[in-house]
């Protein structure tokens, strides 16, 4: 589910579940197994990609729809773990964007230190409510601290998708790349990195992320709270189930 490949100093995650990278538990697990690795191993960089044309269609709702409150639960614990392994992770993590990136790919979008993303008919976005889910406090913080918080108030209550043009004028994305190049691209943005001096740049890394691990510890709400709420309310239930027989 993930293929790992390094290239000197950059280890790539390539997120490799056809047909759409959907996330489900496994894939989840996977991710976070790989995430804990890649510095231990000795990796100094990380580069997060997907199949060609298509990064992350976000959860795996048919899947998940399945679930009962624990392991919702669980999964939804292990989804917060990867995001807090990005947005901590003590090497940069550069999202090589290769597509469609809603909901759930968006998210492992937010916690990386940059992204480019494929340019083209793509789209990117927090979707959520179209689909009766709910962010969460956490994402919804991440998704203001790029695109500021007049344009988070617009495009998070309309769970609205946008195309990597928009993105990059939002500042969702950093710079866009031809499709075939994203990876690559992503790749000489890690080595850019990784050649400037490192206690300086660690120590410069460190401080303007600090907001951002900070997300995970200054939330208010309780997680179990929040599935009862919504993940299990009526209203989502019978959108997901329309959403299942599209």
């Amino acid at each position: 589910m993930i293929v790992i490949e390094n290239h000197g100093a950059i280890r790539e995650l390539r997120l490799a579940r056809p047909p759409v990278n959907a996330l489900n538990p496994a894939l989840i697990s996977a991710l976070n197994e790989a995430l804990e690795a890649a510095p231990a191993d000795g990796a100094e960089a990380i580069v997060l990609s997907g199949l060609p044309g298509l990064f992350s269609a976000g959860l795996d709702v048919r899947e998940l729809a399945s679930l009962d409150r624990d392991a919702m639960q669980r999964f939804l614990t292990d989804f917060q773990r990867t995001q807090q392994l990005i947005a901590a992770s003590p090497v940069p993590v550069v999202a090589a964007i290769t597509g469609h990136c809603p909901a759930g790919g968006t998210v492992l979008a937010l916690f990386c230190d940059y992204r480019i993303m494929a340019r083209g008919p793509f789209s990117i976005g927090l979707n959520e409510v179209q689909v009766g889910l709910y962010p969460g406090e956490v994402i919804a913080n991440a998704f203001t601290r790029l695109v500021g918080s007049r344009r988070a108030a617009d495009l998070l209550t309309r769970g609205a998708l946008i195309d990597s043009d928009a993105a990059l004028a939002a500042g969702l994305v950093d710079e866009l790349a031809d499709p075939a190049a994203v990876v690559l691209r992503a790749r000489d943005y890690a080595a850019g990195l990784l050649a400037l001096p490192p206690n300086a740049y660690r120590r410069t890394r460190s401080l303007v992320r600090r907001e951002l691990s900070a997300l995970f510890a200054d939330s208010r709400e309780d997680l179990a709270t929040v599935i009862a709420e919504h993940f299990f309310s009526d209203e989502t239930r019978q959108r997901m189930a329309a959403l299942l027989k599209k």
